[in-house]
């Protein structure tokens, strides 16, 4: 177990931690959110005691092992190869198997009937025994499933670790923390140098791994799969609510309703108090009640509403009109040192198409996007671009391109045409440059912050197609989810590779898939891509579409139509059949469920009223009725999410079939 106890700390008048408390215990799941700046990646690191604490503010059991994944990667000088490296996360185990080596030398030399051959054929049994209990004969096995499944390949494993790039690195790191296997992982980002198949990997895992887990993530999807609790930093404070992420978000909504309640409630009592007050407070024959009354203030716990973070809206402009056909590319192929990316590659993109390109790294998907923007000249093939076509593109190579004499704010008006003052602090603020951060110069800004603003000077720009390499890196959740939500009414054409599932299942309605140096195309959003996936790998055993015979348009790659419509129309009669009862539960709860959240709130402006407190007994039947409402409310919520988690899982039995 490992707990923070009254953590404060300020600099100068802004709080950073408001005298936090929280306990980890064996197994918990947390994530832990917050806009950026709260301080995670802080509490994070004083919970591994990389930054120092006072005495008694954390602390943990003794046999409690903690291990800590930052954002960045340290460098590993070790001379090592990567299975070395890896497998010294069990360097403990493997000095005991050299002890043993020793000792069976040592038995060779010394006298059988001596005392000292007796201590070291007792000290010998012990290790043997502690390595047998260990399953230290598995290690090779255990190192090897971890390192593929963090996408390493077999070539990988005598290199030099000093071969390896930072997002290469990370990986090693954190495949030495899953097989060191300790109380309790600390993870900083972990998925921002996954790839899709890795990512769902490591999700994997950690469903099954044994220890606790608190996790830093913007991945929504990520954190709704690995966690059962969430931890919310905001304006210093931390507050703990049961569940996932998803769970949290409505829990969240849910406690700020009943808080705001009960608050205008208590306000309105004392703005009712006070009135008598000094009605009567000049007469003689009430002082009794006046002085009652002022006791009744006294010793009223007053509430307080939490503060709320800064909300964000932005939306993009109309897109510039262009012909139905936007950006074609025939046979193209590259390579980088005679070595092959991709060949062949044939893709016709349409207005109206947002696209996600997505396959594990290296596959060529930044290379691949740069060719579509004309950053790149493929090594054969051909670009066309459609009629009206204006393109803007995201790399992470804007970030170093950008004036470092100019403000965020003179920057971004430099390409943002007539945009108006307020809607470029807009656009900025989505992208977490809010108040006087806007008059920074770029000179001092970090490399997410420069990235982002590249990020916010793509999307001033009009254009009717845009192409964007990992634009959510450096976002935190709200920020995504207002890129998103843009991203999701833009009536233009837009093709991004990313990972995060969340962000795209939004408005994303093709995925382009790069494995193997092919292309293919699929229909539909990134959970039906993964959900085929997932179904191909169980039929096939081998990850991803199968390379020969395959088309570029995935629904023509395996069947006829005419076999696929059958096969549809028998999963439609299958899941009335299963799920029917559970959906006329569901539609009942829903119908119930909206009349309660209806009548709750035509009882909380009643509640609301200040002129309702002058009649006592009015005032006590519309409390019973709210609280009577509440409850009900709780209990057709129960049943609803008990419904639709029966549905979700026979609709998943039966796309895994």
């Amino acid at each position: 177990m490992l707990s923070i106890n009254h953590l404060d700390i300020r600099y100068g008048k802004k709080h950073l931690f408001k005298d936090i408390s929280a306990v980890v215990h064996p197994g918990d799941r947390v994530g832990l959110v917050g806009v950026n700046g709260t301080g995670k990646s802080t509490l994070m690191k004083i919970m591994a005691a990389q930054i120092t604490a006072d005495d008694g503010v954390v602390s943990k059991s003794k046999h409690f092992s903690v291990a800590y994944l930052p954002q960045e990667p340290a460098i590993i000088n070790s001379g090592r190869t990567l299975y070395d490296e890896a497998e010294n996360s069990f360097g403990d185990l493997l000095e005991l198997q050299k002890e043993v080596e020793r000792l069976h030398n040592r038995l060779g030399d010394a006298d059988p009937g001596s005392k000292e051959f007796e201590e070291i054929l007792k000290r010998q049994g012990e290790i043997e025994q502690s390595l047998e209990n260990s399953d230290i004969y598995t290690i090779r096995s255990r190192v090897e499933t971890v390192l593929h499944g963090l996408g390493f390949i077999d070539d990988d494993m005598n290199k030099e670790v000093s071969s390896f790039s930072g997002g290469w690195i990370m990986r090693l790191l954190l495949a030495k923390m899953l097989l060191a296997s300790p109380s309790l992982l600390l993870l900083d980002e972990p998925t921002n140098h996954l790839d899709l198949d890795s990512l769902t990997w490591v999700e994997s895992f950690l469903q099954d791994y044994h220890g606790a887990l608190v996790v830093i993530s913007h991945d929504r999807t990520f954190l709704d799969r690995t966690t059962n609790q969430t931890w919310e930093l905001s304006l210093g404070r931390l507050t703990t609510y049961k569940g996932n992420y998803s769970r949290y978000i409505k829990d969240k909504d849910e406690r700020r309703r009943i808080e705001k309640a009960s608050y205008d409630n208590q306000q309105a009592q004392i703005r009712q108090t006070m009135r008598f007050v000094e009605r009567f407070r000049a007469k003689s024959t009430k002082a009794r009640q006046v002085q009652s009354k002022l006791k009744q203030l006294e010793k009223i716990d007053l509430m307080e509403l939490a503060e709320e973070e800064h909300q964000i809206h932005f939306s993009f402009p109309p897109a510039p009109h262009s012909g139905r056909d936007v950006l074609m590319v025939e046979e193209v192929s590259k390579g980088f040192s005679n070595n092959p990316v991709f060949t062949e590659i044939d893709l016709q993109l349409q207005r109206g198409d947002k696209v996600a390109v997505v396959g594990v790294n290296g596959a060529g998907k930044s290379t691949l996007l740069k060719i579509l923007a004309g950053q790149l000249q493929a090594d054969q093939g051909t670009r066309r671009l459609g009629s009206g076509v204006l393109m803007t593109y995201f790399g992470q190579h804007q970030a170093q391109e950008l004036a470092p004499e100019f403000s965020v704010l003179e920057s971004l008006s430099h390409v943002a045409g007539d945009m108006t003052i307020t809607r470029l602090r807009s656009l900025l603020g989505a992208f977490l440059f809010r108040g006087e951060d806007v008059d920074k110069k770029v000179s001092i800004l970090s490399g997410g912050e420069k990235s982002r603003l590249a990020l916010a000077r793509m999307i001033a720009v009009p254009a009717n197609c845009m192409l964007l390499d990992e634009p959510t890196n450096h976002l935190d959740m709200l920020s995504q989810e207002v890129l998103q939500e843009a991203m999701r009414q833009y009536d233009g054409t837009i093709v991004v590779v990313s990972h995060n599932r969340y962000f795209l299942d939004c408005f994303v309605n093709k995925v382009l898939e790069i494995r193997n140096g092919k292309a293919a195309l699929f229909d539909g959003t990134i959970t039906e891509y993964l959900l085929r996936q997932e179904s191909l790998e169980k039929s096939t055993g081998v990850r991803g579409a199968p390379e020969t015979g395959s088309e570029p348009n995935a629904d023509i790659h395996l069947d006829s139509k005419k076999d696929k419509r059958r096969r549809e129309a028998h999963k439609r009669q299958k899941r009335r059949e299963l799920a029917g009862p559970w959906l006329k539960h569901l539609s009942e709860a829903e119908q119930k469920v909206e009349e309660l959240e209806l009548l709750k709130d035509e009882l909380e402006a009643e509640l609301a009223d200040p002129e309702l407190y002058q009649d006592q007994i009015a005032w006590g039947k519309v409390n019973r009725n709210y609280n009577d409402c509440t409850r009900r409310l709780e209990r057709w919520m129960g049943r609803w999410e008990e419904a639709q988690a029966k549905i979700d899982r026979i609709d998943e039995e039966l796309n895994s079939v």
